[in-house]
Formats: C-alpha cells, sequence, structure tokens
C-alpha cells in the first residue's frame, strides 16, 4: 500500500462518518478504526459527549432583558427553572414570559434580586449597564451570566473582576463565538496539536442594517438607545474571542485605525453620540502573549455581515464561512478533510438539541453556565476569560483616538497569590 493511501486513511470527513453512523450521532460512542482517524486528526473521539448532571439540582434562574435575552433555552434545560423575568418595558416582559412560560415578572433588575427564590441572574441589558448590573447581582448573593461586552473602561474591569473574587459567586460572559461550531472544531484541533503552531488569525465582526433596522436599534420611542452612534470596538468580543477562545491567548498590545463610511454618517463625531465617538469601523492588528499576530476588524457598515474567523497554523489552516461566499474548508497537508462541520448538538441535554441563534451557541451556552453551577465549578468563558475579550478592544479604541499608536493592553488575569 502506498504511502499517499495510507495517509489518506488516517483522515476522515463527516460525510464519511454520516454514512457508516447516521447523521445526529458524530462523536456519540466513536471506536476502532473510525477513533483513530479521530485521533489521527488531533482530537479525542468520545470527548464532551454528554453525561447526565444530578437530576435533583435545580437552578433558579431569573432572566433580566427581553429583546435578546428572550433567544436563550434556559426552560428546556432538564436542570433548570425560570423563577422570574424582568425588563423595563412591559411588552418586553410580557414577551420573557411568554417564551419561558414563567408567571412571575418584575418592573426592574433592582426588584428582581431580592427575590429569594433566585440563585443566578441572565443580564441582558444595554452594554452602559452591564457592570453596575452584574455588580448589583454578585452582591445580592447570586450568580451572573452576562450578554457581551462585560465592560467599557479599565476601571469597570477592575470594579467587575473585584467584585467576583471578593463574592466567590460564578460570573460567565455569553460570548456566542466560543460556541460557534468552527470555534469548538479549532479549539479541538488546537489541543490535539494538528495546527502545528497558530501563528495568525484574522477575526471579524460586521453588522451592517438597512436604514429600518438600524433605526429599530438606535431609536425607542422617538429617543436614542445606547447603540446610537455606539464604538465598534467597545464592541469587540465577536472578534476577540475567535482567538481567546481556541487558544487562551492574552493580547499584549494593539494598533488600531478608525474610520467614519460614509463620511458623514449620522449619529458619528465629537458630541453627536454619547460616547463622543467619530468610527463606525475599526481595524486594529494585535500581537499576543506568544508572540502570534491577529487582525481584528469589528464595522458597523458595509455590505459584509457576520462574525468570521480564520487561523492560520504551520501544519493546517481553518476558514469560516463567510457572507462574501467563501466556504468553510480546513487546509493542510497534515489536516483532516472535512466536507462539513460536525453535529455538536451531541453533546446537549436531548431537550436543549434545538436550533439556537448565532449559529447554535445560544444552547450550547446555556447548558455551560447550568452545568458550572449544578457542578459548583467555574463557567469556561469565566471573568478573567471574558476581561481577555473585551478589554484589548477598549485600548484598541484609545489606539484609534491617537491614529493608530500601538498601545500596551493589560492583563486582568487572576493575581498571583
Amino acid at each position: 500500500m502506498s504511502e499517499r493511501r495510507i495517509d489518506s486513511l488516517k483522515r476522515y470527513s463527516r460525510r464519511d462518518f454520516l454514512g457508516k453512523a447516521g447523521a445526529g450521532v458524530f462523536l456519540a460512542g466513536v471506536s476502532g478504526a473510525l477513533a483513530e482517524k479521530l485521533l489521527a486528526a488531533g482530537i479525542e473521539p468520545n470527548a464532551g459527549v454528554y453525561k447526565p448532571l444530578d437530576p435533583a439540582k435545580k437552578i433558579r434562574m431569573g432572566v433580566v432583558g427581553g429583546g435578546f435575552g428572550a433567544s436563550f433555552q434556559w426552560h428546556l434545560h432538564p436542570n433548570c427553572v425560570v423563577q422570574a423575568v424582568s425588563d423595563l418595558r412591559e411588552d418586553r416582559r410580557n414577551g420573557l414570559m411568554e417564551v419561558y412560560k414563567c408567571d412571575r415578572s418584575y418592573e426592574s433588575l433592582e426588584k428582581l434580586i431580592l427575590d429569594k427564590d433566585i440563585d443566578a441572574v441572565a443580564v441582558f441589558t444595554g452594554v452602559p449597564d452591564h457592570v453596575r448590573h452584574c455588580v448589583a447581582v454578585m452582591n445580592a448573593g447570586k450568580h451572573v451570566i452576562c450578554a457581551v461586552a462585560a465592560c467599557m473602561t479599565l476601571e469597570d474591569a477592575e470594579k467587575l473582576r473585584e467584585t467576583k473574587e471578593r463574592t466567590g459567586l460564578k460570573y460567565m460572559m455569553a460570548e456566542t463565538s466560543y460556541y460557534r461550531p468552527e470555534t469548538i472544531a479549532a479549539r479541538e484541533l488546537y489541543k490535539g496539536g494538528t495546527f502545528g503552531e497558530l501563528y495568525y488569525s484574522e477575526v471579524e465582526y460586521y453588522h451592517p442594517k438597512t436604514e429600518d433596522e438600524r433605526n429599530s436599534l438606535w431609536f425607542y420611542q422617538g429617543k436614542p438607545t445606547w447603540r446610537y452612534g455606539y464604538v465598534p470596538m467597545l464592541y469587540p468580543t465577536h472578534s476577540t474571542g475567535f482567538v481567546v477562545g481556541v487558544t487562551k491567548e492574552r493580547y499584549t498590545d494593539v494598533s488600531c485605525i478608525g474610520i467614519c463610511t460614509p463620511k458623514k454618517a449620522e449619529g458619528y463625531g465629537e458630541g453627536k453620540n454619547q460616547y463622543n465617538n467619530p468610527f463606525n469601523g475599526q481595524a486594529a492588528l494585535m500581537k499576543t502573549n506568544r508572540g502570534n499576530i491577529c487582525r481584528c476588524n469589528v464595522i458597523w457598515t458595509g455590505t459584509a455581515a457576520g462574525e468570521r474567523a480564520q487561523w492560520f497554523g504551520t501544519k493546517m489552516s481553518m476558514y469560516m464561512e463567510g457572507s462574501g461566499g467563501q466556504p468553510f474548508k480546513v487546509q493542510g497537508a497534515d489536516a483532516a478533510e472535512w466536507a462539513a462541520l460536525p453535529d455538536y448538538k451531541q453533546r446537549l441535554p436531548e431537550s436543549l438539541r434545538v436550533e439556537s441563534g448565532h449559529g447554535g451557541a445560544h444552547t450550547h451556552l446555556t447548558h455551560e453556565f447550568i452545568s458550572a453551577l449544578v457542578e459548583d465549578r467555574e463557567p469556561v468563558i469565566n471573568i478573567y476569560e471574558a476581561l481577555a475579550m473585551t478589554v484589548p478592544g477598549i485600548i484598541a479604541n484609545e489606539s484609534s483616538k491617537k491614529d493608530g499608536e500601538r498601545l500596551k493592553i493589560p492583563s486582568f488575569d487572576r493575581k498571583a497569590g
């Protein structure tokens, strides 16, 4: 048998596997020759198969924020009960009650956290309120999962970390890029050494809107919302998470350029929004603590759309599908030949194996937070990972204000001792 033929047998594709095992059972109970192929690709074949949690343990959740907050699946998790919901708007409170089959609601987060029947709170309020709300939740003795981004200033980053460490409660950031199937695959291939040295990444978040879509986000009852003129790099985690969530690297310095296009776009410029922000697009070049490079974009205008990453290694590279028609692809002499991505729903409780937002990430985020509380461990996107994804954007924005000056990014990892 030729070396080329032997090498081809060490590779696998999802199409080949599904032909043998049937769709929907990828990575479940794999053994024998197929397991060898998976191991050759750098994947532990039976890692992550769902294992039921203690059925006697139920997490009583409070959900705050009836926009994005209504898109999660707390009510479908076998170890979770939605105890109460809250939103300042009555229509959204009613929407949350309907989605989560919950008959208890509060007019504000401040009232909800006084409920002694609640163990944890999902905070899906506006970004400027995240730190204030998460600190209030933890000070009330409750665990918290929060929408991105974790914070907007270095001072608030320190305040959030201090509160979590002082209270000893669980904090998780609901960063969707961590659980996109491409990221799960990249993370496991990286752990298996299949990338070789992963030296360069391109990560991007593009969120253009039609005029009607933009206005629905920018205004409520004729008044600007927190999104009006918001700084792109203060919403960086859908990009930065593609590196931190795969390699656990830390960004150490950044040079970032900001633009505004069209040149007189509404809502941007000194005194034209609450952030005095002149940029609706920012592009950064970042360095990591391992000496690697990342090109990171966050742009609100244009025709591109979505969250996307490309990971470049010395042995293998992986490319996410993009709005420009780019196909998903794994490339390299030592790479697995993937026809498509694996179906990672097998790693979830059966009741959570449903379609969900951001490439199926919502159900995984739901399960990870509940699992962390039931098992009394830190969630994977804990305070340190959250700040490692968020703080680089804060510094990138400062670099943009200084016409791309290269700036150091402070670390908010756990202090020694």
